[in-house]
């Protein structure tokens, strides 16, 4: 199934509030993200078939700031989808951006485990990305909330990566600041389409910050096109600003958010 069509799938399967009988084995994605947490199934074929999100900062930079508010997190996104499915999850993988240290990755581990998820396994966000998008030359760089990760492939695997501060949530902090509102507020305008032409001024140097990161950590490097992913990407024109810096062509799927959850589910072992 193209890329586009499974992204379309797991935007439906977000609302989708009775499922069918679903062909197992379930492949089950937890993505904990600073922004947003995603909690995704596929079924056998590797199809979305019900899934569920929400906007919480209980992660900052890929480490858990607010564990017990992550569990809760996680066990209600796990208890809205079971009960779509009318079948118990009982393990999922997640995924952690680029050089987070040792110990803050087990933290997620630890987070499924407390919201009654084995973690069958634990993978950097790009490469997940990558398993859905299945680049074989080229770059994912995944924007997240808190950072932005980058992977450098080579023949089909992952050389290289890296991750540094800066994505989508700097993107809602400058908004806040310029408008005088609140973060939620700024949060919401940020996705408001009606709002974002003139926005544009406001968070491009946000993305200029994104793309002469990409570049700086692509130097040395033969690439020939980046792929973005990740929800900040969605925000128009940020694909434009990523290949004008880095003067690489850059891409983005649509529906972003998803690439890296359907990713983690992908690589689900049970």
């Amino acid at each position: 199934m193209p890329i586009d069509a499974i992204l379309k799938a797991a935007d439906a399967a977000m609302t989708r509030q009775r499922v069918g009988p679903v062909q197992g084995p379930l492949h089950v994605g937890v993505d904990l993200g600073t922004a947003y947490t995603v909690l995704i199934v596929l079924d056998r074929v590797m199809h979305p078939v019900a899934g569920a999100y929400q906007f919480a900062q209980v992660v900052r930079d890929g480490v858990v700031v607010d564990f017990m508010g992550a569990i809760d997190l996680v066990r209600k996104l796990k208890a809205d989808v079971e009960a779509r499915l009318s079948v118990e999850l009982t393990s999922a993988a997640s995924a952690y951006p680029p050089g987070v240290p040792l110990t803050e990755v087990r933290a997620v581990q630890y987070v499924l485990e407390g919201a009654g998820l084995d973690c069958t396994r634990l993978i950097d966000e790009p490469t997940a990305a990558n398993a859905l998008l299945g680049v074989q030359q080229g770059a994912v760089v995944d924007v997240g909330g808190g950072s932005t990760g980058i992977a450098v492939i080579e023949k089909g695997q992952v050389v290289y990566t890296a991750d540094e501060p800066t994505g989508g949530t700097h993107f809602t902090l400058v908004i806040a600041g310029a408008k005088g509102i609140p973060f939620e507020q700024a949060e919401a305008l940020k996705l408001d389409p009606a709002a974002q032409t003139s926005l544009f001024p406001l968070v491009k140097p946000v993305m200029e910050k994104v793309a002469t990161i990409v570049q700086r950590h692509l130097a040395g490097f033969q690439v020939e096109e980046i792929t973005l992913v990740g929800g900040a990407v969605a925000f128009p024109g940020f694909t434009d600003i990523v290949a004008d810096v880095t003067g690489i062509p850059a891409v983005a799927p649509s529906r972003p958010l998803f690439v890296t959850p359907i990713g983690i589910a992908m690589l689900h072992e049970d």
